[in-house]
């Protein structure tokens, strides 16, 4: 039971061969594109979410980092994990956010060059970072490894928080999808059940992918 239970997020499902890793490919045609000379109301939709997708990080920027095209990263992580983890929910699909190959990938290299960008360009401000006002003499050596350890942790807890949050809504999906009968008197209440949480999870996946990109924005913001 429980290794048909896990098996889905297993990389090596389809044929012994780590295949299923390529819906990360496939989701790319279900981005509309602009072919004709009026927008569709996919393209409509999309463009309205980006602009208020870009007001919304444009804000929670810091000033000294904030430049013309800053939003592209949190706005195009956005969509990607928001694609991935929609696709997901239906059957015979794979919930590439539900391992931290997928989420940690995304993590630690956006989080490391912001590091890297803010140590170079902005040194006294991430040294003063490190030693918050008022901090007595004798603790401040903890302090900073204190806010060292921090810097480390937080892209190791986005990660996480993403693909334990998937994780669990997929665990739940099957294991309601296992209790279903349809000699059963209970048949209907159940695919009523199944069918609220299915959207339920709909809603988690675009909801974690604002959480993953907001977050890394806030975090970015704070060490600038």
């Amino acid at each position: 039971m429980m290794t048909s239970l896990f098996s889905m997020f297993d990389p090596t499902a389809v044929m012994g061969m780590s295949i299923n890793w390529l819906i990360l490919i496939f989701t790319i045609p279900l981005i509309p594109l602009m072919f004709w000379k009026t927008n569709s109301r996919n393209m409509f939709i999309l463009k309205k979410m980006f602009m208020i997708l870009n007001m919304e990080f444009s804000s929670l920027f810091s000033k000294n980092i904030l430049m013309k095209g800053s939003t592209l990263l949190p706005i195009t992580l956005f969509s990607l994990i928001m694609i991935n983890n929609l696709t997901s929910n239906f059957p015979y699909t794979f919930c590439c956010a539900a391992h931290l190959s997928f989420s940690l990938t995304l993590s630690i290299p956006i989080w490391t060059s912001i590091i890297i960008f803010c140590w170079f360009s902005l040194t006294k401000t991430m040294f003063s970072h490190l030693v918050p006002n008022g901090t007595p003499g004798l603790l401040m050596p903890l302090m900073v490894i204190i806010e060292m350890t921090s810097n480390i942790i937080r892209p190791m807890a986005l990660a996480v928080r993403l693909t334990a949050n998937l994780i669990a809504g997929h665990l739940l999906m099957a294991l309601l999808g296992n209790t279903f009968n349809p000699n059963s008197y209970l048949w209907m209440l159940i695919i009523i059940m199944q069918t609220i949480f299915l959207m339920f999870e709909l809603m988690v996946a675009m909801i974690q992918s604002y959480v993953f990109s907001v977050l890394m924005t806030l975090y970015s913001s704070e060490i600038s």
